[in-house]
């Protein structure tokens, strides 16, 4: 079966076509026909070498997707041969085929479609985090979204608006505002520099927001220090870019709070796991959500796809299919 791997860290063009043997599934794995896999930052992160640095390689790409059950192994009773599952973190998912633990697999309605399960795992969870979780959403609360044309972005504007917030969103080019309204962004600035703190303040009376979700890196990390409110929430995600360097607590304004949020203590048991991506699933299946695919490309083609995220000129979710 074929795989994207790669060999050496570096830029879009480490990344190979290769053969690679078959899945076996082991105790408690399943071994699924991938239909598509997602891309994500976390994804250029580790072929730029941030992470996953204890991996030797050569490695195999890629976390999440949506595809069918082939096989199953040992003590494996909740899933069957020909059912449709996805995944959120399952590293080695570009690839044509690949063994998953079972804990990592959820089922996948009939009314939804493969790639709209593939595009709303990763980025749908981590939306569901920030939005329920991290930092929990009240009717009239004000949030800024930076990258809001950005596939979390897009659903992460569409959680806040269910919970009844309002949201102002940032994107880096007047081509991705349309996206981010039609997500439900009240006000989009137009911002590819970090200038956007006299706006937001201006939309918010000086006041601020009561929540800003950052993972622009260390460039708008004063910026957004600046346009929380008093007791804002700053939540801080995303690690390709870096972090922002030592904080002296002491020097933080106005009471705000700043956490750092990954999408995994969200859905630290496959229970949760479950439950989370089936109310993904409702929601969309109700049309309370919808995803927007930015992007499809074949598998030998994930090098395009890596280039196209990190040009910023994408808008919604990068799938790769095999």
């Amino acid at each position: 079966m074929r795989a994207i791997v790669m060999n050496t860290r570096g830029g879009s063009e480490v990344l190979e076509y290769v053969q690679r043997p078959e899945p076996v599934a082991g105790p408690g794995e399943v071994v699924v026909e991938v239909a598509y896999a997602g891309v994500n930052f976390m994804d250029i992160g580790v072929r730029q070498g941030t992470a996953w640095t204890d991996v030797p390689d050569p490695k195999v790409l890629g976390v999440e997707g949506s595809g069918r059950v082939l096989a199953l192994g040992d003590g494996v009773d909740e899933f069957t041969a020909g059912q449709r599952v996805a995944w959120v973190y399952a590293p080695g998912s570009y690839a044509e085929r690949l063994a998953i633990p079972a804990a990592a697999l959820v089922p996948v309605p009939d009314t939804i479609d493969d790639r709209v399960a593939a595009s709303v795992m990763m980025q749908g969870l981590t939306a569901s985090h920030f939005a329920t979780d991290f930092y929990a959403i009240r009717p009239d609360d004000v949030a800024f979204i930076h990258a809001a044309a950005g596939g979390l972005g897009l659903l992460l504007t569409q959680i806040i608006k269910l919970r009844g917030g309002h949201v102002i969103g940032r994107v880096s080019s007047q081509d991705k505002v349309a996206a981010a309204i039609d997500a439900g962004a009240e006000h989009v600035i137009v911002d590819a520099e970090g200038r956007f703190v006299a706006q937001t303040l201006a939309l918010t009376g000086g006041d601020g927001v009561d929540v800003v979700y950052d993972g622009s890196g260390p460039a708008t990390f004063r910026g957004s220090l600046d346009i929380l409110g008093r007791s804002g929430t700053f939540c801080w995600y995303g690690p390709v870019l870096g972090g922002p360097g030592p904080i002296d607590i002491m020097s933080l304004p106005r009471s705000i709070k700043i956490g750092y949020a990954v999408f995994s203590d969200h859905i630290h048991t496959p229970e949760l796991l479950r439950a989370h991506s089936a109310q993904l699933f409702r929601w969309i299946e109700q049309g309370s959500i919808s995803v927007r695919i930015g992007g499809e490309y074949r598998l030998a083609d994930a090098a395009s796809a890596h280039a196209d995220m990190e040009s910023r000129q994408t808008t919604g979710k990068l799938l790769l299919a095999p």
